[in-house]
């Protein structure tokens, strides 16, 4: 620690992590669980946003399994190149929409990569059980085909059919060789590729999409958290939403069936709580014709409204959640707006990494005479505010994809249900003290991570048991010492 605390620059910072990750794999997870609040917007956002963009000028070992157009026909051959067979996790991008940056091509290798080192670190998978993929189909990003360090095949992205077919003999080869209770997460692909792949492999794969429902379960959970202190149920809040792509869409969609079970109403009448503001103004019933189809279920009867200040003053929205990879779009105006509606604004800017920030902590403390509830997607440092210290929260889909990862290996699940998202945002929402919350956290410290993704899992297995999708029988009695028992722990055996 005292050699990596050295380095200035947080990206040296990461190519030392990832030297040790290759040299010396214990380590490497040594450190990142004893230090994880310092090393986690290390090795994941906001530094592995630069990485990804930096990643041919960086590169030095090959991390992962690259698989491109080329191999089409033979991805089955280039999964069994490797080494390890008994895979729990993969995790697979094709780098089209990484974090807020856009298309980095095969250069979003860093993301699977930083991914799965915090399924190990935070959950407790092993690390000879994890494959991050990428999958190369070219990169539209002209400056990368320009860039002579560029790693990636140097042509425009395939699309449509040879795009489908690829990804297909992708799955198919994935079930073959590592059967069916691998889990395949899908992370940074782009909004209308991603929910075509949740859909259509949703109900004969293990897969989960990180963007849309691990992000979900982290939002709501620091929801449920804060209501539990300031009072009232999610049913009665009103949602603002800038930002309609996957984040956006998947948190409302789980928050209207949360509500629903709460309040026993079917899930089209929950989701008329909630209002989403995409680039072309407050999405509306008038647009029906032109909305993408996973924007429709939010176009409700509505005059059209361009501008976001505006849909806050007449929606009256008691929670406003950004998550339109655009930086400073919750403007002083926004936000203003926010806190002459609310004593306790809820605002939630949650765009990584940190120059796409809808706001700042600062801004929003500031500008809400330090009454907002804020939490952000990457981490800010705590605030004084008037001679108080405001701590804002990191609404990191860390706190829930490990947990749930590791619940759903040790039950044997072989598929992801809605449930077990709820589960998991209830079991993380139940770990918020009042201690924290007073100092304006609605997320439990990463210090206590591993305890929370034992609870998570538990809690996730239970569900997995419950709707009979569990294939590990007997249940174990206790889940959560189970789920304890499962954890890797990097620690050197004691030889005499």
């Amino acid at each position: 620690m005292h050699s990596l605390r050295k380095y200035q620059v947080p990206l040296q910072k990461y190519m030392a992590m990832m030297d040790l990750q290759e040299t010396n794999e214990r380590l490497f997870y040594k450190l990142l669980i004893d230090h994880v609040e310092e090393l986690l917007p290390v090795v994941y956002t906001p530094t592995v946003g630069e990485a990804c963009q930096k990643y041919g000028s960086i590169f030095r070992r090959p991390q992962g399994l690259f698989i491109s157009l080329k191999e089409k026909g033979k991805i089955l051959e280039v999964l069994k190149n490797w080494p390890q067979r008994n895979i729990q996790v993969i995790v697979v991008t094709d780098g089209e929409r990484i974090l807020g940056l856009g298309d980095l091509g095969c250069q979003g290798m860093g993301i699977p990569v930083g991914k799965l080192s915090l399924y190990t670190a935070l959950g407790g998978v092993r690390p000879s059980a994890c494959l991050p993929v990428t999958i190369d189909v070219g990169t539209n990003n002209e400056n990368l085909l320009k860039d002579e360090f560029y790693i990636g095949l140097r042509q425009r992205r395939a699309t449509g059919e040879e795009y489908d077919e690829l990804l297909h003999e992708f799955m198919s080869a994935v079930k073959q060789i590592f059967g069916e209770k691998v889990l395949i997460q899908f992370e940074d692909f782009a909004n209308h590729n991603a929910f075509e792949l949740l859909e259509k492999y949703g109900t004969t794969h293990l897969v989960f999409n990180d963007d849309i429902q691990g992000t979900a379960s982290v939002v709501l959970a620091g929801l449920i958290a804060a209501l539990k202190f300031v009072g009232g149920t999610l049913a009665d809040q009103r949602f603002l939403f800038l930002g309609a792509g996957e984040a956006g869409t998947g948190i409302a969609e789980l928050m209207a069936l949360e509500i629903s079970k709460q309040t026993n109403v079917p899930v089209e009448e929950a989701r008329k709580k909630i209002w989403l503001v995409d680039s072309k103004g407050l999405i509306v019933n008038s647009r029906w014709e032109s909305l993408q189809q996973f924007k429709k279920p939010w176009a409700h009867v509505h005059e059209p409204i361009n501008e976001l200040v505006d849909a806050v003053k007449v929606i009256k929205p008691t929670v406003l959640i950004g998550t339109s990879g655009v930086g400073s779009t919750f403007t002083e105006d926004v936000v203003e707006a926010m806190a002459a509606l609310n004593e306790k604004p809820i605002i939630l800017s949650l765009s990584n990494p940190t120059s796409q920030s809808e706001c700042t902590a600062e801004e929003a403390y500031k500008w809400s005479q330090g009454r907002a509830i804020f939490a952000s997607g990457s981490p800010f440092a705590p605030v004084e505010y008037k001679g108080k210290t405001l701590v804002p929260g990191q609404a990191n889909n860390a706190y829930i994809f490990p947990g749930l990862g590791l619940g759903l290996i040790m039950s044997g699940a072989i598929r992801v249900h809605n449930d077990m998202l709820l589960a998991a945002s209830e079991a993380l929402a139940a770990q918020v003290t009042r201690e924290n919350f007073d100092k304006g956290l609605i997320f439990p410290p990463f210090t206590d991570i591993r305890k929370i993704s034992a609870q998570i899992a538990a809690d996730v297995a239970a569900k997995a048991y419950e709707l009979g999708l569990a294939t590990r029988l007997p249940q174990p009695k206790d889940l959560v010492k189970y789920a304890e028992s499962c954890m890797y722990s990097p620690t050197y055996r004691s030889y005499r």
